[in-house]
């Protein structure tokens, strides 16, 4: 891998720190210390930039970069399910319940095969990384080696990544070809993976973490749940689950509990700081409440929804309530594994949540008033925002933070983009590639200063 570890890069930064605003700097220069942290950022207004940039020039440590092409923050992906980018693109055409039992289960059920989930796992990895995408949450599958197979293929791609041992034992909504025996058995195999990932070679950083991950309320009996909430509030580890995905999953958790998801979670412990949400579409004012309150986050998955969820989640509402949020792909729930997309995708659902889509309404009747974001909200929520909800000190450039970085080239062959210097405006051009880039115009991914996809 090559490294800008040690080296200072030149080049027209773009971030979102902060939701709503961008900050672009013309000829930034990024130190990027040994270890990865970046060191400091200048632009040419600051007194010390001259003097930095004569040192590294100096030194032989200046990387620069080529006329027109950008420095973003890497993509935080908070809703991946591994084992799907198999069927990616398939079975998009019948409910989520059916999704499940007849496509999904059977072939996550084929990664006791150790080979084919290193076969699977490589090709996804890859993809991702090539797409930006620097931080992966992971949802994995029951199987313990399968599941090592991804956190040690994670690990040697070099791409951060929270990765999950799929807990489901409940047999009537589970199949008997693929489920945790009973719920001793998926509390203890949840302990051993965690155990396995943080004491995995090369992992000390650590740059792949576990993350407890009961895949949704109906998988789940009520002892299991219990289990997996005692292990969070004893280790601290992150969770991830499905939450009021959809009207049978949100129905589901109502007849059994008499409450909504966030709730039910919540009484077995498992809604938390740095717990992910994914979708959350149904969630209530009530919810929205209590999930700022506990500190946890949404993976909101605009395009997922599309295909399984039948509503749009209420964003704008969410982010006003003070919820953490970033997007996901869910992969393969959502056919794409780009989070450019991703960011398209957010930007339509709050538009069309909040004008409406039946022609037969009238305008004023059609939508909910006020939903709408823009690019430079999808932007922040791709990097930073989905960084905020796990904690972790990257998706922004600043001292302190990792350099986890993708250089997106706006005059790569065969892309989309075009940009007209006497037209666009460099917050122009950030639109541009934020609603047209592709995985061509991504010249290379860094994590941690270390370029894992492309070249220098």
């Amino acid at each position: 891998m090559q490294s800008l570890c040690g080296k200072t890069l030149l080049a027209t930064l773009m971030h979102a720190p902060v939701r709503g605003d961008v900050e672009i700097i013309e000829d930034a220069l990024t130190v990027v210390g040994g270890d990865g942290t970046i060191a400091a950022v200048l632009g040419p207004d600051d007194d010390a930039y001259a003097e930095a940039r004569r040192t590294a020039e100096a030194g032989g440590t200046l990387v620069t970069t080529a006329r027109h092409t950008y420095l973003v923050p890497g993509f935080v992906d908070l809703h991946i399910h591994a084992p799907q980018f198999a069927q990616l693109g398939k079975a998009l055409d019948v409910p989520l319940e059916v999704w499940l039992q007849t496509h999904t289960f059977p072939l996550e059920a084929r990664y006791q095969d150790a080979a084919f989930a290193t076969r699977v796992y490589a090709a996804l990895v890859d993809a991702l990384l090539a797409n930006g995408t620097t931080t992966a949450v992971y949802f994995a599958t029951i199987h313990g080696e399968a599941n090592r197979v991804l956190a040690k293929t994670c690990l040697e791609k070099g791409q951060r990544a929270l990765v999950g041992k799929v807990a489901m034992d409940n047999p009537a909504e589970c199949p008997d070809f693929y489920r945790d025996p009973d719920a001793q058995a998926a509390i203890d195999e949840t302990l051993a993976f965690i155990e396995d990932v943080q004491a995995m070679p090369g992992n000390a950083e650590p740059l792949v973490h576990p993350v407890i991950t009961p895949r949704f309320i109906p998988s789940c009996t009520d002892r299991c749940l219990e289990g997996l909430g005692e292990i969070a509030g004893k280790t601290g580890i992150s969770v991830q689950t499905h939450c009021s995905e959809s009207d049978w999953q949100h129905g589901y958790v109502r007849d059994r509990f008499g409450k909504n998801d966030t709730f039910a979670l919540d009484d077995f412990g498992l809604l938390r700081h740095r717990t992910v949400l994914a979708h959350s579409n149904y969630i209530s004012d009530e919810d929205m409440a209590l999930i700022s309150e506990r500190g946890a986050g949404v993976a909101h998955c605009p395009l997922s929804n599309v295909y399984f969820s039948d509503a749009v989640f209420p964003l704008r509402r969410a982010l006003e309530k003070s919820v953490r949020v970033g997007l996901g792909t869910d992969i393969s729930g959502g056919p794409s594994a780009s989070m450019l997309e991703s960011c398209r995708w957010a930007v339509s659902a709050s538009r069309q949540l909040e004008n409406g889509v039946d022609p037969t309404k009238e305008a004023g009747a059609r939508g909910t008033p006020d939903s709408r974001i823009d690019f430079r909200e999808a932007f922040h929520l791709a990097t930073a925002g989905g960084a905020d909800v796990l904690d972790l000190p990257v998706g922004r450039f600043a001292p302190g933070y990792l350099f986890d970085a993708v250089l997106i080239d706006a005059e790569a062959q065969a892309a989309p983009v075009f940009i007209a210097e006497d037209l666009d405006t460099l917050d122009d051009i950030l639109q541009k590639l934020v609603m047209t880039a592709t995985r061509a115009n991504i010249a290379w991914t860094a994590v941690n200063g270390r370029v894992v996809s492309g070249a220098l």
